[in-house]
């Protein structure tokens, strides 16, 4: 077992992309934490992997498809015991795919249900069953404005994102009083991705007036819910760029 890693423990992020989920390793990792972050493709995950490392961090990249029970059972089990004890866990996976509720077809929103909710079922449950032995730990879920309303032409994203602040919801009610903090996060705006700056010109322009969400500033409040004192909690945490309408 290799236990040369900060002995702070393991800031595991299932659905580490460029942005948001890197921002969120590498900001745990300034703490002392070992920064795990997981995507479909593990080569994708070595440009945020050198950065961490470089400003002095421990982090790994993992292939995972959060999807599948066995490889979430394994690869739980592998960190726990190359890494050491997940004591923070993030969820942020996406799966926003517009379709009008006419053309939708069935395997499409049932392959968006499984990467947004059952994935996180899965990694939560298994993460969960190590926190609660232990007596501590913190469970982060990166929600949506889909999951407090569904607009046209996102019905299976609304549906998914719905199911997971419910799920994120019964977690904190059940699991809080064992010592757990599950908070559920809602993301309501554009991101600073290369994505939104290609597709969206007009809309990546608004960074100049903090009109889009840095994800730096995105993971400062990951590290805020995890540092709160037990007896002043937070379960869900709005952030959107002062402009956004809502």
């Amino acid at each position: 077992m290799d236990k040369s890693t900060d002995p702070r423990g393991v800031a595991l992020v299932i659905g580490a992309g460029d942005a948001t989920g890197s921002a969120i390793g590498a900001r745990f990792a300034r703490e002392g934490y070992v920064a795990c972050l997981t995507r479909r493709s593990a080569d994708k995950l070595e440009p945020a992997v050198e950065r961490i490392r470089a400003a002095g961090g421990a982090a790994f990249g993992y292939s995972s498809d959060a999807r599948k029970e066995e490889d979430v059972v394994a690869l739980i089990d592998q960190i726990e015991k190359e890494r050491g004890p997940i004591e923070v866990f993030v969820f942020n996976i996406g799966a926003n795919v517009p379709s009008s509720i006419l053309e939708e077809t069935g395997r499409k929103y049932m392959k968006i249900w499984e990467m947004a909710t059952f994935s996180a079922f899965l990694n939560a449950r298994e993460v969960a069953r190590r926190m609660v032995a232990r007596g501590r730990g913190t469970m982060l879920f990166t929600g949506a404005t889909a999951g407090i309303r569904g607009s046209a032409n996102f019905a299976a994203f609304a549906g998914a994102k719905h199911a997971l602040r419910a799920l994120a919801q019964s977690m904190a009610r059940e699991l809080g009083p064992k010592g757990i903090h599950v908070a559920h996060l809602v993301v309501d705006g554009a991101i600073d991705t290369d994505f939104i700056r290609t597709q969206f010109p007009e809309r990546y322009a608004l960074k100049e007036r903090d009109g889009i969400l840095n994800p730096e500033h995105i993971a400062e409040n990951y590290w805020y819910l995890h540092t709160q004192p037990r007896d002043a909690w937070t379960f869900e945490m709005d952030l959107r760029p002062y402009m956004e309408t809502w």
